[in-house]
C-alpha cells in the first residue's frame, strides 16, 4: 500500500472513532435505560456502557474508538448503531465510514458535466438551477441561478465552493434569511458525502480553510453531525426582488459519482 493510501486508510479510521465519540457523548444514561450512578466528569455514556448495550468488549469498543484497524463486522455496526441510538442517516455515515477501509472507496477523478444535462439546465427557465460535484464545487448553473444567488463565473477556485460562499461570504450569507437554520443543515450534508472521500487532499483542504476563514464552522465541524436531506425550502431576500422563495431539490447524477444536479422551484409560503 502507497504512502498516500495508508494516510487516507489512517484519516477514515480517526473520522470513524471521533464519529463514535461524538454521538456516545450525546446520550445520558437515562436515554438508554441505564442507572446514572455517580457524578459523571464528562458528559455521555461511557465506552463501556456503550460496549455493554451493543453486547461488545469494552476493550474492542474502545479500540474503535481510538481509531484502531479492527474491521467490524455488519453485525457489530448494526448493534452498536442501535446501541447509540443512530438515526438513518446516522447509521448510514457509520456504514460508509466503516466500508471505506476497503475496496469501496470512490475514487475523486476529474469531473465533467454531461453534455444532455449542461442542455437541460440551460432549458430551465424560472428554475434557478446548478451542478455540483463531490466536492460541492459549482461546475454548471443557468441565467436564472446567477440572477438569484450572483455570477458564479467570477468566483474562482474555493470560492465558487457552495460550502466556501455559505460560510465565508457576506452577500450569500445576507441573501439567505433562514442561514442559521441553512447552514448548520448543509454542514451535515457536506459532511455525510465527505465520509467518501476521508483523506482526500482537496477535501482535507476545503475543510481546513473552511475552519480558519469562518467561527461557525470552526464551531461546528467537531460535532460529527450528518444528515441526507434532498429537499427542503429556501428563503431568499434578494436586494433587487424581494423576498422569495424556493423549493431545493438535490438529484443525483446517473454515472457521474457524487455529482448533484439542484433545481430549486419557486414556491409561497
Amino acid at each position: 500500500m502507497s504512502d498516500a493510501k495508508i494516510d487516507k486508510h489512517r484519516s477514515r479510521l480517526r473520522e470513524f472513532g471521533s464519529f463514535l465519540q461524538s454521538r456516545r457523548a450525546r446520550l445520558s444514561p437515562e436515554q438508554v435505560g441505564l442507572p446514572s450512578g455517580f457524578r459523571r466528569r464528562t458528559p455521555g455514556l461511557r465506552r463501556e456502557e456503550v460496549a455493554q448495550l451493543a453486547d461488545i468488549g469494552s476493550t474492542w469498543y474502545t479500540w474503535l474508538e481510538q481509531g484502531r484497524d479492527v474491521r467490524p463486522s455488519v453485525e457489530v455496526l448494526d448493534a452498536i448503531s442501535r446501541a447509540l441510538q443512530l438515526d438513518p442517516a446516522e447509521k448510514h455515515h457509520l456504514f460508509t465510514l466503516a466500508a471505506m477501509s476497503s475496496s469501496e472507496e470512490k475514487p475523486k477523478t476529474e469531473e465533467h458535466v454531461p453534455d444532455s444535462l449542461t442542455r437541460m439546465l440551460k432549458a430551465l427557465v424560472g428554475q434557478p438551477a446548478y451542478v455540483l460535484g463531490c466536492r460541492w464545487d459549482i461546475l454548471a448553473w443557468n441565467d436564472d441561478a446567477v440572477r438569484v444567488f450572483g455570477d458564479f463565473g467570477r468566483l474562482e477556485g474555493d470560492h465558487r465552493n457552495l460550502m466556501h460562499m455559505m460560510f465565508t461570504s457576506q452577500s450569500h450569507r445576507q441573501i439567505l434569511a433562514d442561514w442559521d437554520t441553512l447552514a448548520p443543515l448543509s454542514l451535515a450534508m457536506f459532511r455525510s458525502d465527505c465520509a467518501h472521500y476521508v483523506g482526500d487532499p482537496d477535501f482535507e483542504r476545503l475543510i481546513s480553510l473552511l475552519k480558519e476563514e469562518s467561527p461557525e464552522f470552526r464551531a461546528w465541524w467537531p460535532r460529527n453531525d450528518v444528515l441526507q436531506l434532498p429537499s427542503t425550502i429556501k428563503r431568499i431576500t434578494h436586494p433587487d426582488e424581494g423576498h422569495l422563495a424556493f423549493e431545493y431539490l438535490s438529484l443525483a447524477v446517473e454515472g457521474c459519482p457524487g455529482m448533484r444536479f439542484i433545481v430549486c422551484t419557486p414556491c409561497q409560503l
